[in-house]
């Protein structure tokens, strides 16, 4: 986006504009009050042990002790987690694996751990035939059947392996396995017009492929919201941004107000529609109402990923980093600096909890939204130079575009582009530009543009998750 940018320019002109056009007649009829929300449950996964522990002092095999340890540190992970419900089998033949599966559900992901040399290969293929998602966790020594899921999995069965000593990976394979039952019990809430590749503004596409419902909601609805938020909780809420702002440079109290009005309005909106995820194709013209930038830090640091512009790639992004490792996503505008080896990253909205729910929220400045001629109540975050960060999108729902970066610079107070700034060192900002999102075939700015950014190198993660989920993954840079 630019500062000078016309409405006519935001929206698009010619076939882009047809295109958000239809985007948004194809939701007419999709309103919230007739899609009634289901209360969530925990997401099953069930743990198979193939085969039986060994002796503890020969053979390729697990012994009693590991056995113990494994289970002891599932039940911590589970209990930690939280959402999750365990179902626990020990088969030592297909039959037996059957029967364990037929008790875990359809579908259902499977946490496999070999015990005993080819236990894994002669039970594995109940599991097979009906296309679980499947991790093998193998300790080393504990057989030769590490050598196989690969091999299922360039096959196309959702398999991926974890060939590793720490126990505490037990939970990461746990985290990425709750991704697929936790997208399936997925409600998105949208202000039409979605934006981004046609797959992912399709509601269709999203439940066929992701089993997400998205369903959207009109602007006289969210209207009525805003007209009865609490006036304790607005006001407690303008105080609480004021009070907490490092400094407020443009907004005036009246800016702050309205923008934490919406922010209350937004809540509401999610909790009385049980929602997990949002998405505003609408935000640029919300000005008269109050920004929802508050709104969207605020429950992107709750764990509701909420993301701009309609961009459904961005919010689906934002809900598998959320789901896998528990921390919310930066959206963002990208631009290169070749001379440093820089990308940026920018926006107007932004969480302030980037390390999770856990974690120090960043400091901020409230500033007016860039866009708009300062006008309107933004968060201006400065997240932790130093930090690695992971940069990733998913999009056509089966393809993560990722990379890696480290934050060399934070701005003290921005200036050009949007209001929160991160300028990162990229392994080579030269090849990463010529080759930006030439997977993608549309000439959408904002497709094209956004990536979402999160603490931490989850690229391991993406790979395994991409193996479960049948998805591409493309390095950029």
């Amino acid at each position: 986006m630019c500062e000078q940018c016309t409405r006519r320019e935001f929206l698009g002109t010619g076939v882009a504009a047809g295109g958000l056009m239809l985007a948004g007649a194809a939701w007419a009829h999709a309103w919230t009050s007739d899609t009634p929300p289901k209360p969530s449950k925990k997401s099953r996964i069930c743990v198979l042990f193939s085969g039986n522990p060994g002796p503890d002092d020969r053979g390729w095999n697990t012994d009693p002790q590991h056995f113990e340890a494994m289970k002891a540190r599932l039940a911590e992970a589970e209990k930690t987690l939280g959402n999750i419900e365990l179902v626990y089998g020990q088969s030592n033949n297909a039959e037996q694996t059957a029967a364990v599966l037929k008790e875990a559900g359809p579908g259902t992901p499977v946490l496999a751990i070999n015990l005993h040399c080819f236990a894994l290969t002669r039970l594995v293929q109940p599991v097979l035939d009906a296309n679980h998602p499947m991790i093998v966790f193998s300790l080393p020594a504990s057989g030769h059947d590490w050598m196989y899921p690969h091999r299922w999995q360039r096959q196309g069965h959702p398999v991926t392996l974890f060939p590793t000593s720490d126990l505490n990976e037990l939970e990461r394979a746990l985290r990425l396995l709750r991704v697929i039952p936790m997208m399936q019990q997925t409600r998105i809430l949208l202000f039409p017009p979605a934006r981004g590749t046609a797959p992912a503004q399709s509601p269709d596409e999203v439940k066929k492929r992701l089993g997400a419902d998205v369903v959207a909601v009109d602007e006289k609805t969210f209207s009525d919201l805003i007209a009865a938020a609490d006036e304790k909780a607005v006001a407690a809420e303008t105080e609480r941004w004021t009070k907490g702002a490092k400094a407020i440079i443009e907004p005036n109290a009246e800016d702050i107000a309205k923008a934490a009005r919406v922010s209350i309005a937004l809540q509401d909106l999610m909790k009385q529609q049980n929602a997990q995820g949002l998405a505003i194709g609408t935000c640029m013209g919300w000005l008269s109402k109050g920004f929802p930038c508050l709104g969207f830090a605020r429950l992107r640091d709750s764990g509701f990923p909420a993301a701009c512009e309609g961009d459904m790639d961005s919010l689906l992004t934002m809900l598998l980093f959320q789901y896998a490792a528990d921390r919310p996503g930066f959206q963002g505008n990208a631009t290169f600096d070749t001379s440093r080896n820089a990308l940026w990253t920018a926006h107007c909205t932004a969480p302030l909890q980037l390390d999770g729910p856990d974690g120090k929220p960043a400091p901020y400045l409230l500033r007016g939204h860039s866009e708009v001629g300062g006008s309107g109540c933004v968060p201006e975050v400065h997240y932790r130079v130093g930090e690695t960060i992971t940069r990733g999108k998913l999009v056509n729902l089966d393809t993560i575009l990722c990379s890696t970066g480290k934050i060399i610079e934070v701005p003290e107070k921005s200036v050009h582009a949007c209001r929160t700034q991160i300028v990162t060192e990229v392994r080579d900002a030269a090849k990463m530009a010529a080759n930006w999102s030439s997977v993608l075939q549309t000439e959408d700015a904002m497709t094209l543009l956004h990536r979402v950014v999160v603490y931490g190198d989850h690229m391991d993660s993406i790979r395994h998750l991409a193996r479960l989920m049948n998805m591409n993954v493309v390095e950029e840079g």
